[in-house]
């Protein structure tokens, strides 16, 4: 299979690279991401300025090519399908392994998240891969491990159109983990804290440090699927139209004036 490798870490990052070097030997694979770390840009995607992909061979030389572009992880997706491997196009796109959960409404800010999102817009499955960060050393090798085995087992052409399966592996060394859980997405809160500053030109700014509030989540959530210790696997839609309220509008006496 071809499989599309990216990330909102950077192509410099461990975890896309462990995870090339785990899936090269099995499948080709190419790999297109970001320049420089791209987290929390969410769905972003460059309109006013030219995009440029510079091939980095010399860092995968077990892939059948890799490219850094100056853009957002969506941007990367977009380039790869409709141009850098348009003549032969991936089956499959993996993004990650990002350093830090993506779970609940994190989700909505990942540039992880979004890069398979993007995707599954343009008609391809996707999987977003994530570890949680709190160690120093996140188990990268884990991740890509238990992703290799997933979609060697996964008929990959039954993922429903429009659904992202979203991966969080929780800091656990491998023995640790309990197993493997099919969740909903949670609610994660922040209390945001912006830090005052000063320039050495006295100018202000303002530096933001958001401390992730204790938030009740339901059991079947992803959120408290990794707090107990398991991997939880989410699948994700991007159309977020509320049908309940749809047809409550339905009945709403809603005035048009001419």
């Amino acid at each position: 299979m071809h499989i599309l490798l990216t990330n909102d870490d950077g192509i410099y990052a461990e975890g896309i690279q462990v995870m090339s070097k785990h899936l090269a030997g099995e499948h080709e694979v190419s790999v297109v991401a970001p320049d420089h770390e791209q987290s929390a840009t969410g769905h972003a995607i460059t309109m006013h300025r030219p995009l440029r992909a510079e091939k980095v061979q010399h860092m995968y030389t077990e892939v059948r090519g890799a490219w850094h572009v100056n853009g957002t992880p969506s941007d990367c997706v977009k380039l790869a399908l409709e141009a850098l491997l348009k003549e032969d196009p991936p089956e499959l796109v993996i993004s990650g392994i990002n350093r830090g959960f993506n779970l609940g409404t994190d989700v909505l800010y990942s540039g992880t998240v979004s890069a398979a999102v993007e995707a599954v817009i343009l008609d391809l499955p996707a999987l977003a891969v994530s570890v949680g960060a709190t160690v120093p050393c996140p188990n990268f090798t884990l991740a890509a491990s238990f992703t290799a085995d997933l979609i060697r087992n996964l008929p990959v052409d039954q993922i429903e159109k429009n659904t992202v399966l979203n991966l969080n592996f929780p800091d656990l060394e491998e023995g640790d983990i309990k197993g493997v859980k099919i969740t909903s997405q949670g609610i994660r809160h922040y209390r945001n804290s912006f830090e005052k500053r000063v320039d050495p030109r006295g100018r202000t700014y303002y530096w933001l440090a958001g401390e992730l509030m204790k938030k009740d989540n339901p059991p079947e959530s992803d959120v408290v699927a990794v707090e107990q210790g398991y991997i939880s696997i989410t699948p994700l839609q991007f159309n977020l139209s509320n049908h309940q309220m749809m047809e409550k509008l339905k009945k709403w006496d809603i005035p048009w004036r001419r």
